[in-house]
């Protein structure tokens, strides 16, 4: 019987994150991992879908400058691979062994509360945190699974991608593939339920990307239920009732993702889950079973790489210490990878409106009226900052920073400054006297503050709208 002070079952992000931390505290701990560590941002997910998007932003701005060279899919996803297992090698058993944590290969099953079987292993620890991940939705459509969708989890590893290529769902994961895969050679069709694409965005988030990827070729059918799949031959047909709206080589689903708890057997440990099968907590990732915590996408929090390990981190010092720190995930940033990239954090417009009204104040910057944007020939995109009234000044110089979306080449760097600013309740003043530097992408930050005081390049912020 292994008596571990803590037991973290899972070895993605979440759970690495908690491994990682608890071992700071000075913690015994044991990982527990049924398939391979790093999970599915190491394995399905960012890794490799990153890898592919820079080498597809390579290639797409080699062209703009009139290089052209045939593509290779083949190679790519050689290189991706490549990547992935060198990154892999930095969350091995070897490594997190010389870390002090004991690694255990096997499904991991509550026996009690406070005991866990791992394949005829028994472990008794202090504390147990669950970090079991999540996987694809494949949507019961008809004739889809004839039709052998591809996830996430099965894109990376084909020999070559497909000439036509139809991706169901236009969130983040289906406009990254998309848009890439565009860029590498195939014929890309999104369709999503959704009125318009990046449904969770602000609308001129969406209209800007939509502009892009139509520009770049991508075929966008927004506002369509899908519902019969036919395949014929090596053709995939997806269909609107009678309504034929692409034929396809492939499909690729990209509709949203779903917690992975089977086999744990939870209720032997009273644990009753969600009605949409998440693990209830609280913002130090506790259960209602004392000893239990739980992080990452098996909980209702954002399912991100890292928002999983932050949620990681605060498990581990829930676990060790009595000092509380809590997960916000209201001023979580996040970004979608496409050129231009997505950069968010906080309140959108509609969601401050709703809260303060028109007492909320909106300002915008286009990247077409930045020095950058037209030096680097990539004007699409622009910074929007949400301020509401400040808890002291109220609306005397602007109130304080409380969204901001940012789109351009790197808008997932740029968004930091501002996640900083909405967690520590920034005015729009003091971001205002932070000096930025000239021509970056930043600057366009800058220049939108500059919208909150009076007329900058023909404009100054307004009240919030219901948009």
């Amino acid at each position: 019987m292994m008596k571990p002070d803590i037991a973290v079952i899972g070895g993605g992000a979440a759970g690495l994150g908690a491994a990682m931390w608890a071992r700071r505290y000075g913690a015994d701990v044991v990982l527990i991992e049924r398939d391979r560590l790093g999970g599915d941002c190491t394995w399905t997910g960012c890794v490799p879908s990153k890898a592919v998007i820079e080498y597809a932003r390579r290639v797409h701005h080699a062209r703009e400058v009139g290089f052209t060279e045939p593509i290779d899919t083949a190679e790519v996803l050689g290189r991706v691979t490549k990547v992935v297992h060198e990154i892999a090698g930095d969350e091995d058993a070897g490594t997190l062994g010389r870390l002090g944590i004991t690694v255990l290969n096997g499904q991991a099953r509550f026996v009690a509360r406070d005991e866990l079987d791992i394949d005829g292993t028994r472990v008794r620890p202090g504390v147990t945190i669950i970090a079991t991940g999540s996987t694809a939705v494949v949507p019961p459509i008809a004739g889809l699974a004839d039709a052998e969708p591809l996830t996430n989890e099965q894109i990376f590893t084909l020999e070559r991608f497909p000439e036509r290529l139809a991706v169901l769902g236009a969130g983040a994961i289906g406009l990254e593939l998309g848009q890439a895969c565009q860029r590498l050679g195939s014929d890309v069709t999104l369709l999503d339920l959704a009125p318009r694409i990046a449904i969770g965005e602000e609308p001129e988030t969406s209209a800007a990307l939509a502009s892009v990827l139509r520009r770049e070729g991508v075929g966008i059918h927004t506002g369509v239920r899908v519902d019969a799949v036919r395949t014929t031959g090596g053709d995939v047909t997806l269909y609107a009732g009678d309504t034929p709206l692409v034929t396809a080589d492939r499909v690729l689903v990209a509709v949203g993702r779903r917690p992975v708890t089977d086999g744990l057997d939870l209720d032997r440990a009273g644990i009753d889950l969600a009605d949409d099968g998440t693990i209830p907590v609280d913002r130090r990732m506790r259960t209602s079973i004392r000893g239990i915590l739980a992080v990452g996408d098996v909980t209702r929090y954002p399912r991100l790489t890292h928002s999983g390990y932050r949620m990681g981190q605060i498990a581990a010092h829930t676990a060790r210490s009595r000092l509380p720190w809590r997960f916000s995930p209201g001023t979580l940033p996040w970004a979608i990878f496409t050129d231009p990239e997505v950069g968010r954090v906080g309140m959108t417009e509609a969601t401050a409106f709703e809260r303060w009204g028109d007492r909320a104040r909106v300002a915008t910057f286009p990247m077409r009226k930045t020095d950058r944007g037209r030096v680097a020939a990539a004007t699409d995109g622009f910074v929007k900052l949400i301020a509401a009234p400040h808890p002291v000044a109220r609306t005397l110089l602007g109130g304080r920073i409380v969204g901001a979306t940012v789109v351009c080449p790197s808008g997932a760097d740029v968004i930091g400054e501002l996640a900083l600013a909405v967690r520590s309740r920034t005015s729009v003043a003091r971001l205002g006297q932070t000096v930025h530097v000239y021509p970056s992408w930043s600057f366009a930050v800058w220049q939108a503050v500059g919208r909150f005081t009076g007329v900058l390049d023909g404009a100054s912020a307004r009240p919030a709208r219901n948009n």
